[in-house]
């Protein structure tokens, strides 16, 4: 089935040929819903936290970056270009002059030509010397205006201050120094796609000389790219592997799921993630600061129970075997029966995330449910809707939050020593989609979603957050929310 000239590319992308069997073989047989027995809520799988308890879960937080000297980094996924933010504008730019006539009596387009003063942007368009209204969304999308349609998200610009208009990135800096700095740096990475790179590099300068010279904080910037080797084969419907013209295999993006391999090569002990869009006007800050030390210190506390716990076995203490049974049954809601010490290490020595999560209220996420996996434990998960059996959907409507891609991981055991993460994913946790390919359909393999299956043997715990930490920028729209315009 795989030629020479197939093995030696599948070499130059580091994938070995017992991936692409093992694809070929999932192509097949497709991948299992989740188990998913009740929806996570309040008292049931989500805590949440009194003013008090928030006070003394930042408290736990801060203390252990000041006291234990440990060391944390903001991981921000920022690949790929905004064309999803703009659909609506492109179907805009593409119609002749009529059609576009019409289209301007209606919203959105008429709410944004009524509005271009509104987008931290505006001015820059206005710059472009426009011939028309309309001309307008075609100077924010093309080349020769402010090249929108093609650039990512994290360097357009998004709020409007006093001081100057920052992009999305440079939000995510103002927040590093609020909730995640590590002494006197801040330590931020962002996953970037290759071509982008420099313009992230050039967009971040601004604020972060702004930082360093005002704020007395070292940022350090790092970046990272997708690997190759995290590419999926794309298959026939026939589930054969497709080829293009040339008899060449064709292999596509695996999702944000190959981002645990980017996230394993963080050189940290805690590490927030958090989506490049999900950024706010600085007068939300403080809210977002308290809950995101919040969730931090609550990771902090359990993961010093557990290490406790795994330290005190390891030297044999007596008693350290009840104390984990007793951590295993209140924590995780996990049977104790029979639970011998080598059971107690293969539940507990796993990196622990704390997920937010927010009241649902329409917006798209993953949802918190507790699931039976393969090794018939029932723990908490963060689920897709893709991932639920259609005859689940009463459970689905069941859940009362979702997941805002908002997590603290604790990423070293004990000892210190960082886990090898790919050794935590649920391979049977993936995605399956239709595409097509110069006019030929085909299936494409998302891997397993990187809060979703790439985690999901990872020591889980949920906290409500206030929806007010969660502001995505899903359309060029939502720009106009009051949260992200002034005060």
């Amino acid at each position: 089935m795989l030629t020479d000239k197939d093995r030696e590319l599948l070499k130059q992308k580091g994938i070995e040929v017992a991936q692409v069997e093992q694809q070929l073989a999932q192509f097949k047989s497709g991948f299992p819903f989740a188990d998913i027995k009740r929806a996570a809520t309040i008292g049931d799988g989500i805590a949440r936290v009194d003013e008090a308890q928030a006070v003394s879960y930042a408290e736990i937080y801060e203390n252990s970056l000041a006291k234990d000297g440990k060391k944390v980094v903001k991981f921000i996924p920022a690949s790929g270009a905004a064309t999803r933010m703009f659909k609506q504008m492109f179907e805009f730019r593409n119609a002749d002059a009529a059609k576009q006539a019409d289209m301007a009596k209606d919203k959105p387009y008429a709410q944004f030509l009524a509005s271009t003063d509104k987008f931290a942007f505006g001015a820059d368009i206005e710059a472009k010397k426009p011939t028309s209204e309309a001309d307008k969304i075609r100077l924010m999308l093309d080349a020769d205006g402010l090249g929108y349609g093609q650039k990512p998200k994290g360097v357009l610009l998004f709020h409007h201050y006093p001081t100057g208009n920052l992009t999305a990135a440079e939000e995510h800096i103002i927040e590093g120094v609020n909730y995640a700095s590590s002494g006197a740096e801040v330590n931020l990475h962002f996953t970037v796609s290759p071509q982008h790179l420099d313009l992230f590099k050039e967009a971040l300068k601004p604020t972060q000389k702004f930082v360093e010279e005002h704020m007395n904080k070292k940022v350090n910037i790092t970046y990272s790219f997708q690997k190759p080797s995290t590419d999926t084969l794309a298959a026939t419907m026939e589930n054969e592997p497709f080829r293009d013209e040339n008899g060449n295999l064709v292999f596509r993006p695996g999702g944000h799921g190959a981002l645990i391999e980017n996230l394993g090569d963080i050189n940290a002990d805690y590490v927030f993630i958090k989506n490049i869009d999900n950024v706010a006007q600085q007068h939300l800050l403080p809210i977002t600061t308290k809950y995101k030390k919040v969730i931090a210190g609550y990771a902090v506390a359990r993961k010093k129970m557990v290490d406790a716990i795994l330290l005190k076995l390891d030297k044999g203490e007596n008693g350290a075997l009840k104390e984990a049974q007793d951590f295993i049954a209140k924590e995780l809601k996990l049977p104790t029966e029979n639970l011998d010490a080598k059971a107690v290490y293969e539940i507990l020595d796993r990196p622990l995330r704390v997920c937010g999560m927010v009241k649902n209220e329409g917006e798209p996420g993953g949802g918190p449910f507790w699931t039976k996996g393969s090794d018939g434990k029932v723990t908490l998960q963060v689920v897709e809707s893709a991932q639920i059996d259609p005859k689940d959907a009463d459970l689905m409507k069941q859940s009362t939050h979702f997941n805002p891609v908002d997590l603290f991981c604790c990423i070293t055991d004990r000892k210190g020593k960082k886990y090898d993460l790919k050794q935590f994913v649920d391979k049977n946790a993936g995605f399956i989609s239709y595409k097509s390919l110069n006019g030929k359909d085909l299936k494409a393999m998302e891997l397993p979603g990187l809060w979703n299956g790439a985690m999901a043997n990872w020591l889980t715990f949920f906290v409500e957050v206030p929806v007010e930490t969660f502001n995505p920028v899903k359309t060029v729209m939502d720009l106009l929310r009051p949260q992200h315009q002034p005060a």
